[in-house]
């Protein structure tokens, strides 16, 4: 059986642009080595967001990887808990939790001015060191990306959210936590947070290391509650085989620890357009000769969509393909791989937020016969052979099952 790798490019999709000549991100960038997998090999799309669930990276990356979201998915929160080690009890309930920017009650920024890593964690320790007691923790983790968890069977995790990075310009009074059953648990989470909200508002406001900034970690936001996730392993999924993840983000990292993959730290990876491409790029290399597929995911894309930051976004999109993509596939030229390459959701620039269209996809290599489509892009990969795909059709084409 050939191995398989996936390129996997958050938030990469977009519309067309004015400002582009009516093409999309995608289709305006210079990107070489993800149209020779389009050339060579063939096309189409997959529908990572299914109705019903929440437009947000980890419901995505779960259907990329066939792992059903519709019946497994546990919330974000506790993801990323297994992503860093934290041991969930029964009736814990873990949370999301970014650091915001809000000012005169309006959702300014999701990732508070993307927060760096030494400041946010100083901040979230200064958090727990205050309020954290057996009712509740907060965990450090990358940037804005960290964690709230709530003790006791006192609390629930029945409860409705707002993605920060959906909500930016809304006023605070819309995105409120609202409990989805009737149950006292439920109300009694919902009152227990706005509580929260406000008392972890007031300590901010006067910490130091928000003294000055124009985009302060002014709040916490939680979101996507959940209990400790079992989705079943995969090699169990995929008949033995063995997987790998790289990524930067603990969401991605908490997917792979969750199901059983070897989760591969890149040091100097940050989720932005900072990180260490040529690093990633060889550790998948490297990662591929012990494993049967490595998951290779890249995060800055995704961070510059939410932005609106068109400049940004095509300069991401440029280097994933000349840092990541061409130089695995220079490499693992005469290897027998089969690539694949897609984003995980559009983000597009005029939105700012993840939408539910499906998504292009391009494979390649052993037993994948070419078709007619060149260049890879959102309007060419429907024009594919491969077809409208979903669920787990994707991973079993490119593992040969």
């Amino acid at each position: 059986m050939p191995k398989a790798l996936i390129f996997l490019a958050d938030g990469m999709a977009d519309l067309p642009l004015k400002e582009l000549n009516n093409k999309t991100p995608l289709e305006a960038a210079f990107t070489p080595a993800m149209d020779s997998i389009a050339a060579r090999g063939g096309c189409g799309t997959f529908l990572t967001l299914p109705e019903g669930l929440p437009t947000s990276s980890d419901v995505a990356n779960m259907s990329v990887l066939g792992l059903y979201p519709e019946k497994n998915y546990p919330g974000r929160g506790p993801i990323e808990a297994v992503s860093q080690g934290i041991e969930l009890a029964p009736d814990d309930v873990a949370w999301r939790c970014n650091l915001v920017t809000i000012s005169k009650d309006i959702l300014k920024d999701y990732s508070a001015g993307h927060i760096e890593d030494k400041v946010s964690r100083q901040i979230m320790l200064d958090l727990q060191a205050e309020f954290g007691n057996d009712k509740l923790s907060f965990y450090p983790g990358v940037s804005y990306r960290n964690l709230l968890v709530l003790h006791g069977s006192e609390f629930s995790d029945k409860v409705d959210y707002h993605k920060p990075d959906s909500s930016q310009g809304k006023h605070i009074r819309e995105l409120a936590w609202t409990a989805l059953d009737d149950s006292p648990e439920a109300k009694h989470t919902v009152a227990f947070l706005n509580d929260l909200f406000v008392k972890t508002a007031g300590f901010l406001a006067k910490h130091p290391l928000n003294a000055g900034k124009t985009s302060p970690a002014s709040h916490i936001w939680p979101w996507s509650p959940g209990r400790r996730p079992a989705i079943g392993t995969f090699a169990e999924r995929y008949q033995g085989r063995t997987g790998a993840v790289i990524s930067a983000v603990d969401v991605i990292k908490g997917i792979g620890k969750c199901i059983g993959m070897d989760v591969i730290d890149v040091p100097g990876a940050t989720g932005y357009i900072d990180t260490n491409y040529a690093g990633k790029a060889a550790a998948a290399i490297e990662a591929l000769k012990n494993h049967d597929f490595v998951y290779l995911h890249v995060e800055a894309i995704d961070e510059c969509s939410h932005e609106g930051n068109l400049e940004l976004k095509m300069r991401a999109i440029e280097d994933f393909d000349s840092k990541i993509v061409a130089p695995v596939l220079k490499a693992l030229k005469n290897e027998g791989v089969i690539f694949a390459a897609l984003p995980d959701h559009p983000v597009p620039i005029e939105l700012r937020k993840h939408t539910r269209v499906p998504v292009p996809v391009a494979v390649c290599g052993p037993g994948i016969e070419p078709d007619e489509v060149k260049t890879f892009s959102e309007r060419k990969a429907p024009k594919g052979r491969l077809g409208a795909m979903k669920g787990d059709e994707l991973m079993k084409l490119i593992l040969g099952m």
